[in-house]
């Protein structure tokens, strides 16, 4: 819940804001579409886990959420990875980027690319999930032949794509930022802004890197069972369960990290839901807020008599 009303609330503001020509305000529209998607298909499997694995919900279902999973998957990331960049950009421009139809039509080719490649890799693994009906029906991505060579396949693209390319490009490009940023006079004044860069590459880490070691460790079991023991492979099943739910806290982390954070999008959101209130409430909320600040500064105002007639009085006590 906490991730559908982050992610909600990220993509009505900054909807209202897209033809913005700040680029990384485009990608925050993009990363929060993409976790919203992705944070609407987990009640699906987080029911499918509490059944024991049992689909009820039919082969289309099966195919469709799994689908917009793993588009998602790829394209939060991507996105991330993008905006790592414009951020450096604007940070080392430091006059007005020149904007115009050029500008605006080469990032929209790009977004439209980096979603099309998320479908095209959502489609290489989609097209083996199937419904199977054994004892009881289930929803797998099962291929008839060759499991093993693709599933390690299927992995290394995992890998490569979801997370070590942009994990790379965010690590790198966040460094550059911190040394642009330190490289200023002013620099130096503002730590409490540059341990956020930090943050950004840690919680990426943190959320895709446990995720995607125990799946090499899977791999590596299915083409040699021999390397690990039956009780460590056990475990490192159990911990599958454990890291694939740490790697859905990015859906809550970066809602979180790069709007709430943010002193201009809490204003935004502010402004955009006074723009949708009553204008009777906003109203009343006003008058009431007058009527708060001249009843205290009435309240200070006869403190302050009181203070003084208390002096005066002392005083004269004094001199008699």
């Amino acid at each position: 819940m906490a991730s559908l009303t982050l992610n909600a609330l990220v993509v009505w503001v900054n909807w209202h804001r897209r033809s913005s020509r700040n680029s990384v305000l485009f990608c925050i529209l993009n990363v929060g579409v993409s976790d919203l998607l992705m944070t609407v298909m987990v009640p699906f499997f987080m029911l499918e886990a509490m059944m024991e694995y049992v689909w009820v919900w039919g082969y289309l279902l099966c195919r469709f959420t799994n689908l917009v999973y793993d588009i998602n998957f790829y394209s939060s990331s991507f996105f991330l990875a993008y905006m790592t960049v414009e951020r450096y950009l604007a940070v080392v421009h430091t006059g007005p980027r020149p904007w115009g139809p050029k500008q605006a039509r080469f990032r929209c080719l790009l977004c439209g690319f980096l979603w099309v490649l998320s479908v095209v890799l959502g489609l290489l693994e989609n097209a083996h999930v199937t419904l199977l009906e054994w004892d009881e029906p289930g929803c797998y991505s099962y291929p008839e032949h060759n499991f093993i060579d693709w599933n390690t396949a299927h992995t290394f693209l995992y890998l490569i794509f979801q997370f070590l390319g942009p994990a790379s490009i965010i690590v790198t490009f966040n460094l550059l930022t911190l040394r642009a940023v330190w490289a200023r006079p002013e620099g130096a004044g503002r730590g409490k802004e540059l341990w956020l860069v930090h943050l950004y590459s840690l919680v990426f880490v943190l959320c895709w890197l446990p995720l995607h070691s125990v799946l090499m460790l899977l791999v590596v079991d299915e083409l040699n069972p021999r390397v690990l023991s039956c009780q460590t492979v056990e475990k490192i099943y159990f911990s599958y369960v454990v890291v694939k739910a740490l790697s859905l806290f990015h859906c809550v982390a970066n809602p979180i990290l790069y709007n709430f954070l943010s002193r201009s999008f809490r204003g935004n959101l502010i402004a955009d839901l006074a723009r949708h209130l009553p204008r009777d409430a906003v109203a009343r909320g006003r008058d009431e807020n007058h009527d708060n600040r001249v009843g205290n500064g009435r309240a200070a105002a006869n403190e302050k008599a009181k203070e003084l007639s208390n002096a005066s009085t002392s005083q004269s006590d004094v001199e008699s």
